[in-house]
């Protein structure tokens, strides 16, 4: 991997795969214990959890000790999310068309220009002129929904379009987006994870131990390429796109890693 992962987008893949499913809430006690597991110490996974709570991920809660829940208004945040990893796998279909999104935003509040047009890129918009940004269609409601909650969407118009005339559009479709950028990323996760998919399928057992080792950093390093890729249609991608191995690779490691994790996760939280 080109940096080191943040503990702190560990700790919400945690979350997002595991406590979610077990009640929503985990000690601090339980975490520490498996951070650790992924090389993270005790300190740091403290600062994280203070910076995830002054974010309003996390909220202190008390049950069997001292622990944290998911912020009720993180579950919806947290549902998209595993609709984007998990779901939206394959190619976007041409004929359902595109959402354009326009926005407009005055001098004197320039800094929610460069909010949007972050937002608008890890959304998984490409950018075709100054305030004009263009995705697959299907990402419709998770942009007017995103937008909504970060009380953007004064700013913004959305509507649903097709592409009519006059360039070649696979040509065009290059220019907005960055493939070289997205096809380093995909190659960056098969190169680390392509070797431990072919270790375990050498093991007759996996150890479940093993398998949240592997698990973790795994989803959290795929986690953010389904938002940068928006899943374009292919008829308007290279024909090289990596993209298609890596999402295959992503499929075969959940299905042999997630259960054996979260039965890893089950026995920690419980003793």
């Amino acid at each position: 991997m080109d940096s080191p992962i943040r503990p702190s987008s560990l700790i919400n893949t945690v979350y997002g795969a595991f406590v979610r499913g077990l009640g929503g809430w985990i000690s601090i006690a339980s975490l520490i214990v498996l951070m650790g597991e992924l090389d993270v110490d005790s300190q740091a996974v403290r600062s994280a959890i203070s910076r995830l709570k002054k974010r309003g991920v996390l909220v202190p809660e008390r049950r069997s000790g001292t622990g944290y829940s998911l912020s009720p208004a993180m579950h919806p945040v947290f549902d998209e999310g595993d609709r984007r990893i998990f779901e939206s796998l394959e190619p976007a279909a041409l004929e359902d068309g595109w959402v354009m999104a326009v926005f407009s935003v005055p001098e004197s509040e320039r800094t929610f220009r460069y909010q949007l047009r972050t937002r608008l890129t890890w959304l998984g918009f490409g950018n075709m002129a100054p305030g004009v940004w263009l995705a697959p269609a299907r990402l419709l409601e998770p942009t007017r929904a995103t937008l909504e909650r970060l009380g953007l969407s004064d700013y913004v118009h959305l509507f649903a379009s097709r592409y009519a005339a006059f360039s070649d559009l696979r040509t065009t479709v290059s220019t907005w987006w960055d493939f070289p950028a997205i096809e380093a990323q995909y190659a960056d996760f098969t190169d680390t994870y392509l070797p431990v998919l072919r270790s375990m399928e050498k093991q007759k057992d996996i150890d479940a131990g093993q398998a949240f080792r592997h698990y973790v950093p795994m989803v959290t390093q795929w986690r953010r390429l389904p938002y940068l890729d928006p899943g374009l249609p292919a008829e308007l991608l290279p024909d090289d796109w990596n993209a298609v191995a890596a999402r295959q690779l992503f499929q075969q490691l959940h299905g042999v890693l997630a259960a054996p994790s979260l039965e890893h996760v089950r026995k920690v939280t419980s003793s």
